[in-house]
C-alpha cells in the first residue's frame, strides 16, 4: 500500500540519521506523530548501510536508502517524494546532507547546532533562500509554553527595560570520561572532528537559544573561558560567558557537563527595571514573575492569565505534565502548519519556530567563544 496517497493531509516526511542506539532520532519521530500532520515514509538511518536497512525495517518505512545522497536524488525526482527530511546526524554531517536535500528541493528541519562552522550555516541559508525552501532548527526549549509566555510579557514591556540575562544549563553525564568506555553518544559528542565543540555546542547553544528567545536583545560582545575538566578529554566540558547585549543589558551564560547532581537543569533569569521572570526546565508549566516591590506571582501554563503565545503551543489541560517531547511536538506542528500552507499556495507568514537564521546565529555564538577562549577570555564582538 501506497501510505503517501493514504494520509494525504499529512507532510511526507524522510529521516537522515536516528538509527540504531541513536537517541534524539525517536524524540523526532514521537515529536513528529504528536499531531498526526507526518508521515514517516522514506529513511537514511546509519551511516551503515547493514544498520540502516536494520533500522528502517524495524519502523516499517517503505523506503529504506544505503545512504543519504541516495535517498536525496531519488526522493528528489520522485513525484510522491519526501516534502521535508529531518536530519539527526553527528553535528559534522548536517552540512553535507542539509545541501544534498535542499540541492533536491526538499524542505529541511534539522537538529542543533546548525553545523560545525560558520561557512557551512551561511551557505546552508543562501541555499534555502535561493530555492525557496524553509530550513527549521529543532531548539526545542523555546517551544515549551511558558518561555513563549514569557517571550511576549518582554515583547509587551512588562519586565519595562531589560538589564540582566542570567541562563544556565548543567548536566552531569560527563563527569566521568564515559567517551572511553565505547558509549557511541559520549564517543562523538566528545570527539571535535565530529561535535564542533563541546559543552558549548551541545547544550551552551541552547542556553544562548533560550536567552535570545525570551530577552531578544541583539548581543555584541562576550567574555568567555572553556574548560575540560576531565582528563585526557580534549573538548571542552564547562564554559562560562559573560555577555553584553545592545542598549546596555548585561548577561552570564554557564554549561557544564561535569555538574554531578545535575541531569539536565536549564534555567534563565532575565530581569528588568519594572520586574524579574524566572523558569526552570524542571518544572516547565510554572513561571515565576516578580513585578517590582510586589510579591512573586507563580503563572502556570493553562490557567487564564496565560497569553495568546503560551497557549498556542500548549496541547493538554492545566494540571496535566507537559515537558520535552511535547515542545519538540510544538516546534513540528508549527512546522506543519508552515509547510502545509506553503502546500497549498497560501502565505505562511512569519516563522515562529526557530529558523536557520537562528541557526547561524547559534554557530556564530559557538565560533565567538571559542574565539574569546583561545584570546584568553577577551572582550569579542560577535560576527553580523
Amino acid at each position: 500500500m501506497d501510505q503517501t496517497s493514504t494520509f494525504p493531509g499529512r507532510i511526507r516526511l524522510g529521516m537522515v540519521g536516528g538509527g540504531e542506539g541513536a537517541f534524539i532520532g525517536a524524540v523526532h519521530r514521537h515529536a513528529a506523530r504528536f499531531d498526526d500532520r507526518y508521515q514517516l515514509v522514506a529513511g537514511a538511518l546509519s551511516s551503515s548501510a547493514q544498520a540502516s536497512q536494520r533500522s528502517g525495517s524495524a519502523l516499517g518505512l517503505e523506503r529504506i536508502y544505503d545512504d543519504y545522497l541516495q535517498m536525496a536524488q531519488t526522493e528528489g525526482a520522485r513525484e510522491d517524494g519526501i516534502e521535508a527530511v529531518c536530519i539527526v546526524t553527528p553535528n559534522h554531517m548536517h552540512a553535507p546532507v542539509a545541501r544534498a536535500f535542499l540541492e533536491a528541493g526538499i524542505h529541511v528541519i534539522c537538529d542543533k547546532p546548525v553545523t560545525t562552522n560558520s561557512g557551512d550555516a551561511r551557505m546552508l541559508k543562501a541555499l534555502a533562500e535561493r530555492h525557496g525552501l524553509l530550513f527549521a532548527v529543532t531548539h526545542n526549549y523555546s517551544a515549551y509554553p511558558m518561555v513563549r509566555h514569557a517571550q511576549q510579557m518582554v515583547r509587551e514591556g512588562a519586565l519595562g527595560e531589560i538589564r540582566v540575562v542570567n541562563v544556565e544549563y548543567a548536566q552531569d553525564w560527563l563527569a566521568a570520561p564515559l567517551e572511553q568506555s565505547g558509549q557511541k553518544q559520549a564517543a562523538w559528542r566528545t570527539d571535535p572532528a565530529k561535535a564542533g565543540g563541546g559543552a558549548i555546542g551541545d547544550i551552551g547553544s541552547h542556553a544562548w537559544q533560550l536567552a535570545d528567545t525570551i530577552a531578544g536583545l541583539p548581543l555584541e560582545s562576550l567574555a568567555a573561558q572553556l574548560s575540560s575538566f576531565v582528563p585526557g578529554r580534549v573538548i571542552d566540558d564547562d564554559v562560562q560567558v559573560l555577555l553584553r547585549y545592545r542598549g546596555g543589558a548585561r548577561g552570564m551564560l554557564w554549561a557544564s557537563q561535569v555538574a554531578p547532581g545535575c541531569a539536565n537543569e536549564l534555567r534563565i533569569r532575565v530581569f528588568g527595571s519594572a520586574g524579574g521572570l524566572e523558569w526552570a526546565q524542571q518544572q516547565p508549566n510554572e513561571l515565576f514573575w516578580t513585578p517590582l516591590g510586589e510579591p512573586t506571582r507563580i503563572l502556570t501554563r493553562g490557567s487564564a492569565a496565560m497569553n495568546a503565545a503560551g497557549a498556542r503551543t500548549s496541547r493538554v489541560p492545566a494540571g496535566h505534565p507537559e515537558g520535552y517531547i511535547d515542545a519538540f511536538g510544538a516546534l513540528y506542528r508549527e512546522i506543519a502548519d508552515h509547510l502545509l500552507a506553503r502546500r497549498h499556495g497560501g502565505d505562511p507568514g512569519a516563522a515562529s519556530f526557530p529558523t536557520i537564521d537562528d541557526g547561524l546565529r547559534g554557530v556564530l555564538f559557538i565560533e565567538t567563544v571559542q574565539a574569546s577562549s583561545r584570546a584568553g577570555g577577551l572582550w569579542t564582538p560577535l560576527p553580523s
